[in-house]
């Protein structure tokens, strides 16, 4: 007992010490920390497309509808990149101001870069098409769009359904070739490149938020599109 007496006080000095280290030390933070936020890298939502099918999560509808919507479907095309394309096939209507459309709110683009290989494949009232995009519904987006029976590239605005052009310029394209548009938005500001060429720029507010993306051709209009990719900001 003597001994044990004895060895208290330095059993009693030896906690302390030990307590007063741990306690000099940073205090962990237990709790778990938040992951960074993912971005969104570049999508390709035309890169596996089954033949017959539109990709999953979008839906076919019409602008100024006047009667049964068009056909789209992903067809084989040896010329297109990956070998297969999305097509409108068949306006089912004889409507000149129906805008056709295949598109998708799954994928929602405020800001970066739209690109997408285009071929005209037909139509007597209309020919090309275009891309839409920051689209709230199937009347309200922004649409570029080539239509090589005007030779006209254009800018516009839809809104409750109603055509507001933005911007407008004179070009060609060889017949039944494949061509590129381009997209790039930033903020209220647009630019527009047909096969690499900057032809239309434009600032408006219509749509400020991040909305839908897609496809777009008019009346008759019987359109190949392949090759899309969408590059956030």
């Amino acid at each position: 007992m003597n001994r044990m007496n004895r060895l208290m006080p330095a059993l009693v000095l030896a906690c302390a010490l030990l307590s007063a280290c741990q306690s000099s030390e940073p205090a962990k933070n237990n709790a778990q920390e938040k992951p960074a936020p993912e971005k969104t890298g570049v999508l390709s939502p035309l890169a596996n497309l089954e033949s017959g099918k539109i990709p999953a999560n979008w839906k076919v509808e019409a602008t100024k509808s006047l009667g049964d919507l068009a056909t789209w479907q992903a067809v084989s095309d040896s010329t297109a990149p990956g070998g297969m394309a999305l097509a409108m096939t068949a306006a089912n209507h004889d409507s000149g101001s129906t805008f056709n459309l295949c598109w998708t709110d799954s994928i929602q683009f405020k800001d970066g870069t739209l690109e997408v290989q285009v071929k005209a494949n037909s139509g007597e009232t209309d020919q090309g098409g275009g891309l839409i995009w920051r689209a709230r519904d199937a009347n309200n987006y922004y649409i570029a769009r080539f239509n090589p029976l005007e030779d006209n590239f254009r800018l516009y605005s839809i809104k409750d359904g109603t055509r507001k052009q933005l911007a407008t310029a004179k070009a060609t394209v060889e017949k039944g070739a494949w061509f590129k548009l381009t997209i790039i938005q930033s903020g209220a500001h647009c630019e527009c490149y047909l096969d690499g060429v900057k032809m239309l720029e434009a600032d408006d507010t219509t749509f400020a938020d991040a909305g839908g993306v897609g496809l777009w051709t008019k009346a008759d209009a019987a359109t190949s599109f392949a090759g899309l990719v969408i590059t956030p900001k």
